[in-house]
Protein backbone atom coordinates (compact mmCIF):
# COMPACT_ATOMS: atom_id res chain seq x y z
CA UNK A 1 0.00 0.00 0.00
CA UNK A 2 1.41 3.39 -0.97
CA UNK A 3 2.89 5.54 1.75
CA UNK A 4 2.30 9.25 2.00
CA UNK A 5 4.69 11.63 3.84
CA UNK A 6 1.53 13.33 5.07
CA UNK A 7 0.97 10.43 7.47
CA UNK A 8 3.88 11.57 9.62
CA UNK A 9 2.25 14.96 10.06
CA UNK A 10 -1.29 13.90 10.91
CA UNK A 11 -0.35 13.46 14.56
CA UNK A 12 0.03 17.24 14.73
CA UNK A 13 -3.70 17.73 14.16
CA UNK A 14 -6.37 18.02 16.84
CA UNK A 15 -9.22 15.53 16.98
CA UNK A 16 -11.69 17.76 15.15
CA UNK A 17 -9.15 18.31 12.37
CA UNK A 18 -8.48 14.58 12.02
CA UNK A 19 -12.20 13.80 12.01
CA UNK A 20 -12.79 16.41 9.32
CA UNK A 21 -9.89 15.03 7.26
CA UNK A 22 -11.42 11.55 7.44
CA UNK A 23 -14.88 12.82 6.54
CA UNK A 24 -13.48 14.61 3.50
CA UNK A 25 -11.86 11.43 2.20
CA UNK A 26 -15.05 9.43 2.78
CA UNK A 27 -17.01 12.11 0.95
CA UNK A 28 -14.70 11.66 -2.05
CA UNK A 29 -15.21 7.89 -2.00
CA UNK A 30 -18.99 8.02 -1.72
CA UNK A 31 -19.60 8.38 -5.51
CA UNK A 32 -17.78 5.06 -6.03
CA UNK A 33 -20.24 3.27 -3.76
CA UNK A 34 -23.20 5.12 -5.25
CA UNK A 35 -22.17 4.19 -8.80
CA UNK A 36 -21.74 0.54 -7.83
CA UNK A 37 -25.20 0.44 -6.26
CA UNK A 38 -26.72 1.98 -9.37
CA UNK A 39 -25.00 -0.51 -11.65
CA UNK A 40 -25.88 -3.63 -9.68
CA UNK A 41 -28.99 -2.88 -7.63
CA UNK A 42 -27.03 -4.47 -4.76
CA UNK A 43 -28.37 -1.96 -2.27
CA UNK A 44 -29.35 1.64 -1.94
CA UNK A 45 -26.53 4.11 -1.44
CA UNK A 46 -28.84 6.14 0.79
CA UNK A 47 -27.59 4.36 3.92
CA UNK A 48 -23.97 5.36 3.24
CA UNK A 49 -25.11 8.92 2.56
CA UNK A 50 -27.12 9.08 5.77
CA UNK A 51 -24.26 7.78 7.91
CA UNK A 52 -21.81 10.21 6.36
CA UNK A 53 -24.24 13.09 6.83
CA UNK A 54 -24.55 12.18 10.52
CA UNK A 55 -20.77 12.39 10.82
CA UNK A 56 -20.75 15.83 9.23
CA UNK A 57 -23.54 16.82 11.61
CA UNK A 58 -21.51 15.63 14.58
CA UNK A 59 -18.65 17.82 13.36
CA UNK A 60 -20.70 20.98 12.96
CA UNK A 61 -23.61 20.84 15.43
CA UNK A 62 -22.82 21.37 19.09
CA UNK A 63 -23.89 18.47 21.30
CA UNK A 64 -25.14 16.45 18.32
CA UNK A 65 -26.01 12.92 19.45
CA UNK A 66 -25.01 10.09 17.11
CA UNK A 67 -25.08 6.39 18.01
CA UNK A 68 -21.94 5.30 16.19
CA UNK A 69 -22.31 1.67 17.29
CA UNK A 70 -25.71 1.54 15.64
CA UNK A 71 -24.44 3.18 12.46
CA UNK A 72 -21.57 0.71 12.26
CA UNK A 73 -23.97 -2.22 12.53
CA UNK A 74 -26.11 -0.77 9.75
CA UNK A 75 -23.12 -0.24 7.49
CA UNK A 76 -21.89 -3.82 7.87
CA UNK A 77 -25.03 -5.10 6.17
CA UNK A 78 -24.43 -2.82 3.16
CA UNK A 79 -20.87 -3.90 2.32
CA UNK A 80 -20.70 -6.00 -0.87
CA UNK A 81 -18.68 -9.21 -1.20
CA UNK A 82 -16.17 -9.09 -4.05
CA UNK A 83 -16.81 -12.72 -5.04
CA UNK A 84 -20.49 -12.00 -5.63
CA UNK A 85 -19.87 -9.59 -8.52
CA UNK A 86 -17.98 -9.74 -11.80
CA UNK A 87 -17.46 -6.01 -12.28
CA UNK A 88 -14.48 -3.99 -11.12
CA UNK A 89 -16.70 -1.39 -9.46
CA UNK A 90 -17.18 -3.67 -6.47
CA UNK A 91 -13.61 -2.99 -5.30
CA UNK A 92 -13.84 0.83 -5.05
CA UNK A 93 -17.25 0.31 -3.40
CA UNK A 94 -15.72 -2.00 -0.79
CA UNK A 95 -12.94 0.52 -0.22
CA UNK A 96 -15.51 3.27 0.33
CA UNK A 97 -17.28 1.14 2.93
CA UNK A 98 -13.98 0.22 4.59
CA UNK A 99 -13.11 3.90 4.91
CA UNK A 100 -16.48 4.81 6.41
CA UNK A 101 -16.22 1.85 8.79
CA UNK A 102 -12.77 3.04 9.88
CA UNK A 103 -14.18 6.49 10.56
CA UNK A 104 -16.96 5.09 12.73
CA UNK A 105 -14.38 3.08 14.66
CA UNK A 106 -12.37 6.28 15.08
CA UNK A 107 -15.31 8.05 16.68
CA UNK A 108 -15.89 5.08 18.98
CA UNK A 109 -12.26 4.65 20.04
CA UNK A 110 -10.99 8.24 19.66
CA UNK A 111 -7.82 6.80 18.09
CA UNK A 112 -8.10 9.38 15.37
CA UNK A 113 -4.51 9.51 14.09
CA UNK A 114 -4.35 5.77 13.45
CA UNK A 115 -7.66 5.68 11.63
CA UNK A 116 -6.95 8.84 9.64
CA UNK A 117 -3.80 7.17 8.30
CA UNK A 118 -5.78 4.02 7.45
CA UNK A 119 -8.39 5.99 5.52
CA UNK A 120 -5.73 7.98 3.68
CA UNK A 121 -4.07 4.72 2.62
CA UNK A 122 -7.39 3.21 1.52
CA UNK A 123 -8.16 6.18 -0.71
CA UNK A 124 -4.70 6.16 -2.28
CA UNK A 125 -4.89 2.39 -2.77
CA UNK A 126 -8.24 2.70 -4.58
CA UNK A 127 -6.56 4.95 -7.13
CA UNK A 128 -3.49 2.73 -7.41
CA UNK A 129 -5.51 -0.45 -7.95
CA UNK A 130 -7.53 1.13 -10.75
CA UNK A 131 -4.36 2.37 -12.46
CA UNK A 132 -2.76 -1.09 -12.30
CA UNK A 133 -5.96 -2.80 -13.44
CA UNK A 134 -6.24 -0.43 -16.39
CA UNK A 135 -2.75 -1.22 -17.66
CA UNK A 136 -2.97 -4.88 -16.65
CA UNK A 137 0.16 -5.16 -14.55
CA UNK A 138 1.56 -4.65 -11.09
CA UNK A 139 3.56 -1.49 -10.45
CA UNK A 140 6.14 -0.60 -7.84
CA UNK A 141 5.55 2.23 -5.38
CA UNK A 142 8.10 4.29 -7.30
CA UNK A 143 6.26 3.72 -10.59
CA UNK A 144 2.88 4.51 -9.05
CA UNK A 145 4.18 7.77 -7.61
CA UNK A 146 4.92 9.02 -11.14
CA UNK A 147 1.29 8.65 -12.24
CA UNK A 148 -0.82 11.83 -12.53
CA UNK A 149 -3.81 10.16 -10.84
CA UNK A 150 -1.72 9.24 -7.80
CA UNK A 151 -0.16 12.69 -7.60
CA UNK A 152 -3.61 14.29 -7.81
CA UNK A 153 -4.84 12.17 -4.91
CA UNK A 154 -1.78 12.96 -2.81
CA UNK A 155 -2.03 16.67 -3.62
CA UNK A 156 -5.69 16.82 -2.63
CA UNK A 157 -5.02 15.11 0.69
CA UNK A 158 -2.21 17.57 1.36
CA UNK A 159 -4.46 20.50 0.49
CA UNK A 160 -7.11 19.36 2.96
CA UNK A 161 -4.41 18.89 5.58
CA UNK A 162 -2.98 22.37 5.00
CA UNK A 163 -6.38 24.03 5.29
CA UNK A 164 -7.05 22.27 8.57
CA UNK A 165 -3.56 22.77 9.98
CA UNK A 166 -3.85 26.52 9.42
CA UNK A 167 -6.69 26.73 11.98
CA UNK A 168 -5.77 27.44 15.59
CA UNK A 169 -9.21 26.44 16.83
CA UNK A 170 -12.25 24.53 15.62
CA UNK A 171 -13.57 26.31 12.54
CA UNK A 172 -17.19 25.35 11.83
CA UNK A 173 -17.31 27.43 8.67
CA UNK A 174 -14.24 25.69 7.27
CA UNK A 175 -15.78 22.27 8.01
CA UNK A 176 -19.03 23.28 6.34
CA UNK A 177 -17.14 24.73 3.40
CA UNK A 178 -15.15 21.54 2.82
CA UNK A 179 -18.30 19.45 3.13
CA UNK A 180 -20.19 21.63 0.66
CA UNK A 181 -17.38 21.79 -1.88
CA UNK A 182 -16.72 18.05 -1.95
CA UNK A 183 -20.39 17.08 -1.91
CA UNK A 184 -21.32 19.54 -4.64
CA UNK A 185 -18.44 18.53 -6.90
CA UNK A 186 -19.65 14.93 -6.71
CA UNK A 187 -16.38 13.59 -8.15
CA UNK A 188 -14.62 10.68 -6.50
CA UNK A 189 -10.95 9.90 -6.04
CA UNK A 190 -11.11 7.81 -9.25
CA UNK A 191 -13.09 10.46 -11.14
CA UNK A 192 -16.50 8.80 -10.88
CA UNK A 193 -19.18 11.46 -11.09
CA UNK A 194 -21.96 11.09 -8.57
CA UNK A 195 -24.82 10.83 -11.06
CA UNK A 196 -23.07 8.84 -13.77
CA UNK A 197 -23.66 5.17 -14.33
CA UNK A 198 -20.61 2.94 -14.08
CA UNK A 199 -19.06 2.59 -17.51
CA UNK A 200 -19.12 -0.90 -18.98
CA UNK A 201 -15.56 -0.82 -20.39
CA UNK A 202 -13.72 -1.31 -17.09
CA UNK A 203 -16.11 -0.74 -14.24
Amino acid sequence: MLRNPLHLRLEKLDNWQLQTFMACLCERMYPNYHAFCQATNFASSILYRQILDLIWQALTVKDAKVNFDSQLAKLESAIPEADDFDIYAVYPAIDACAALSEMLHAWLSQENVEYAIHISKISINTVAMLEMTTIGQEMTEEQLNTLPAIQEELDLQWEIFRLLKACDKRDIELIKGLHHELKESGISNICIKLQQQVKKRDL
